[in-house]
């Protein structure tokens, strides 16, 4: 079972490029930072911690894409992925593009965990139909994943239309980036991961073992292969019987959280972390 980390970076924490730099040189399996391109001050939706206050954090989140791209410039193993990209707030033809160019300068080692997002105000203020949010994202993966993978493609759909057209570069990985879906488990968001993703990103670990039957079926149902599919706990803090029950069953990585906080405060749990590494 392989382990990564995740740090949700703002412009007053530690510098996110030097936090993957570390996280390689420890030696992790993957290095996450989250999305947001901002928070309205109104506030209706409740935070996803279930604070009564929204964290600080959420208000100073970094470009996710160019934290990426910077960090892919000074490592060389270690995955770098998006937790949670929101797909839905980007328009499909620009956002393949760009995610194609990282994918290439990261040399296949983008991982894209998107989500359907959870603040009803940020998505409204980019246009978006809440209630219809999951078919939105749906589209989006299936018009950019045949851009990346097709020499002409075009899609036309009820969100994303676009007559047939070239687009390069292609990224490294194909016929798309690693895809991981965060969200509750459930019907659609199953098979949505079994139709045009790669696996399952559930936030902490309760219920894993059970909805793990559901995910399986649902894959075997549009015929993909469960066996090739991740399922990667995100944001835990860990512990060695923790790690261990994930590994019993099944688990094929687990990302542990890093806190929002100065590099005197990161490297040293980054450490303490590292010791739970597989030898």
């Amino acid at each position: 079972m392989k382990i990564g980390v995740t740090l949700h970076a703002t412009d007053l924490s530690m510098n996110p490029v030097e936090a993957a730099r570390e996280a390689e040189a420890r030696g992790f399996h993957s290095f996450f930072v989250p999305e947001h391109t901002h928070i309205p001050t109104s506030r209706r939706s409740a935070p996803p911690t279930g604070d009564e206050v929204l964290p600080e954090e959420y208000k100073r989140s970094p470009d996710p894409y160019i934290v990426l791209a910077a960090a892919a410039q000074v490592t060389e193993r270690i995955l770098l992925g998006t937790g949670i990209g929101l797909v839905a707030q980007h328009d499909p033809i620009t956002f393949a593009k760009q995610l194609a160019t990282l994918d290439r300068i990261a040399e296949g080692r983008l991982v894209l965990g998107i989500g359907y997002g959870w603040n009803h105000e940020e998505m409204e203020n980019h246009g978006i139909d809440v209630k219809r949010r999951r078919a939105r994202v749906r589209e989006t993966m299936l018009a950019m994943q045949a851009l990346w993978s097709q020499e002409v493609a075009s899609f036309d759909g009820e969100f994303v239309r676009f007559e047939p057209s070239w687009q390069w570069p292609k990224p490294v990985q194909q016929p798309r980036p690693r895809v991981l879906m965060g969200g509750a488990p459930g019907p659609t968001l199953f098979d949505h991961i079994a139709e045009y993703a790669d696996g399952w990103i559930p936030i902490g670990g309760a219920g894993v073992r059970q909805a793990m039957v559901a995910l399986r079926e649902a894959a075997e149902a549009r015929g993909r292969d469960f066996g090739e599919m991740h399922v990667v706990p995100f944001g835990v803090l860990p512990d060695a019987e923790k790690l261990a029950y994930y590994e019993s069953i099944g688990v094929s990585e687990v990302v542990l959280r890093l806190p929002t906080d100065s590099r005197e405060v990161v490297l040293p749990l980054m450490d303490e972390y590292a010791r739970l590494l597989p030898a």
